[in-house]
């Protein structure tokens, strides 16, 4: 069996990954108190042949901060009894919540009267930030449609199921932040940079004019060849600790060149290893997670 416990500030998007779990067959709780987790679980396990055999759980800050607290030696137990257990945190910053509660004009759940939308998330954070901790994968869906966030739960929750490790190789532009869910960050700035050529300007890293650019300069095969032999040195360490995700993250100015064939090479250099490795570029318009298995 295999529980997922869903958590993360309200306006998140817990809603939308627990709609991807159930289409995925899990059998899906919303908002249960986490003091009630144990007898969700055992619920499903007696279940007959014809019952979902996995579950998913909502759990908020509107539990009791006790159960919340009591959370992770729930699946220390429930590990111990077979059960697979992971937990996916998601978050976004405190001025994309304010304007998606704008736009549906719903209430926050811990927003009583008299205090300010702003005050209500940032106890969220407070109260939930020990789950945070505890999770196996945290998605910032900041910049995210709920469209791109349903791809992304989809297809990392079926890459789990099929190897011990999920691995996600992204791409971003520094100028737009340090992905918050990232295991690794490795910074490409230093590198001879496309932009500069005006030809290439208007391209990006999965171009072949951008790609041969690169592939000639000694510095940028240099860093790929460090990177790569890095990780494959450290991610088995990580799987034999029972790591369920992993995201590397690789940067450059704008996360449209460098970074980009760069989280391509390396990506590429890692499915020699490892059964499943996905791609994302965060910083190209409309590119959603992209997957490849050895087969």
């Amino acid at each position: 069996m295999r529980l997922i416990i869903v958590s993360g500030l309200s306006g998140s998007g817990k809603s939308v990954a627990l709609h991807v779990l159930e289409d995925l067959g899990y059998y899906c709780i919303d908002n249960l108190p986490a003091g009630l987790l144990m007898a969700a679980v055992e619920e499903v396990r007696q279940g007959d042949d014809s019952s979902p055999r996995h579950l998913a759980v909502g759990v908020d800050a509107r539990s009791h901060a006790t159960n919340l607290d009591e959370l992770p030696e729930l699946l220390h137990q429930l590990q111990e009894q077979g059960v697979s257990t992971d937990i996916i945190f998601l978050h976004a910053s405190d001025d994309i919540l304010l304007q998606r509660y704008a736009e549906s004009r719903r209430r926050h759940p811990l927003a009583q009267q008299g205090t300010q939308l702003r005050s209500a998330i940032e106890s969220e954070r407070a109260i939930l930030a020990e789950v945070e901790l505890s999770a196996s994968l945290v998605i910032d869906t900041s910049a995210t449609s709920i469209y791109e966030l349903a791809d992304i739960i989809r297809s990392r929750v079926d890459q789990r199921e099929q190897t011990t490790l999920s691995v996600l190789v992204e791409s971003f532009g520094f100028k737009f932040g340090i992905p918050a869910d990232a295991d690794f960050v490795f910074d490409l700035r230093s590198l001879p940079n496309p932009y500069w050529t005006v030809k290439l300007r208007g391209l990006t890293g999965l171009d072949a004019e951008v790609k041969a650019f690169l592939d000639a300069q000694e510095k940028f095969v240099e860093m790929y060849e460090d990177i790569s032999e890095f990780l494959a040195r450290w991610i088995p360490h990580y799987q034999q600790a029972n790591r369920g995700y992993m995201t590397i993250a690789i940067g450059c100015t704008g996360g449209q060149h460098r970074s980009v064939h760069m989280t391509e090479k390396v990506a590429a250099r890692l499915r020699e290893l490892h059964k499943s490795v996905q791609t994302r570029h965060i910083s190209l318009p409309g590119m959603r997670v992209k997957e490849s298995r050895n087969r």
